[in-house]
């Protein structure tokens, strides 16, 4: 049931993407109440046509003045909405106040102590001048620009860390190079930047290829939405070691509160995870847990990594990064003898 006619989420977000195309503020937060009530009745199909009406506003509305409906948006997706039809707009809106902001992430060390939010008009322009001086020729409305950029992206980017947690959400991601620059490039200003530039960096459906030095075993397997090699590290023993493969490698399987938090269930299993082995890449390179599975070389076509016992013993807390993301790691074939030893021989010796 949808309730009452134009009590419907699609029909309170029309009204809400007018209002705030209106700027009106009363209006705006009229709808917006009205939504957050209707939300916990409302039900994927009528999440996912409520996203919908959103878009020409998103697209339209001023940086500044897109945060509430940016914030709805994530809202609405963590409730169940399907992402993709927001897809197009929000890489090309953040893409575009994450370059912005970049710039004035540039000129914040010449802007002397941190910069607060301007809270008036007055302070506005205030700032928008100290910026065009600490900068190299910028005219007013440009220096008007990086700095409204600056302090409303951050409103913006949950929406796509909400849905880029879905594998659909993220091969269907449009500007991904650009997207992936953008963000990169305010990593050293924003947290939340390098969350999102994570997500933009995980890997799906990519092929790994995984050499075994001690019994010289090789796997084919295919990942998908691993957030860091942490996670990676779980879940290569849990595949390789673990139930449903139990036997084929040594070792003890890790703990089922490992694997599940390395997958669905709650971050952090009640004991510490343990690593069970030492990581490389095909040059010899140790592959560091704190990194991610695209930091891994390709040797040919295939991400390589060589498995060999631990020299010491490490644990940690934390099962994945993203709590939502569902992780795939698919043992796709055993090696034949010959053709692990032949990929053994092409990788780099133990150091």
């Amino acid at each position: 049931m949808l309730g009452r006619p134009g009590n419907a989420l699609p029909e309170l977000c029309t009204g809400l993407a007018d209002a705030v195309s209106r700027l009106d503020s009363r209006a705006s937060t009229r709808s917006y109440r009205a939504i957050v009530d209707r939300l916990p009745h409302a039900g994927p199909e009528e999440l996912s046509a409520a996203l919908v009406p959103l878009v020409p506003a998103l697209d339209q509305v001023a940086l500044g003045n897109g945060g509430l409906l940016a914030t709805l948006v994530a809202g609405l997706i963590e409730q169940g909405a399907d992402p993709l039809p927001v897809l197009p707009v929000l890489a090309d809106r953040l893409s575009t106040g994450l370059e912005l902001a970049a710039q004035f992430g540039v000129l914040a060390d010449k802007l002397g102590d941190r910069v607060a939010p301007p809270t008036s008009a007055d302070d506005y322009r205030d700032l928008r001048e100290r910026v065009v001086q600490a900068s190299a020729g910028l005219t007013p409305e440009e220096a008007g620009e990086i700095t409204q950029a600056w302090f409303t992206v951050p409103d913006w980017i949950p929406s796509l860390l909400l849905a880029l947690q879905q594998k659909q959400a993220r091969q269907a991601l449009p500007q991904r190079d650009r997207l992936t620059a953008a963000a990169a490039a305010m990593v050293p200003h924003s947290e939340d930047a390098a969350w999102l530039h994570g997500l933009l960096e995980v890997l799906d459906d990519e092929p790994l290829l995984v050499v075994h030095r001690p019994t010289q075993q090789a796997y084919d397997l295919t990942i998908s939405g691993v957030g860091d090699n942490f996670q990676l590290h779980t879940l290569l023993a849990a595949t390789l070691i673990g139930a449903p493969a139990r036997g084929l490698l040594p070792g003890t399987p890790p703990d089922p509160a490992w694997v599940t938090a390395a997958t669905e269930g709650e971050l952090s299993p009640p004991e510490p995870i343990r690593g069970q082995f030492y990581l490389a890449d095909a040059t010899g390179e140790t592959i560091w847990n704190e990194g991610r599975p695209a930091d891994i070389p390709l040797l040919g076509d295939h991400r390589v990594v060589v498995l060999d016992p631990p020299p010491y013993e490490r644990s940690w807390n934390l099962g994945r990064t993203y709590p939502l993301m569902r992780p795939e790691v698919v043992l796709n074939r055993v090696l034949p003898a010959t053709e692990a030893v032949e990929w053994a021989a092409r990788v780099a010796p133990a150091s």
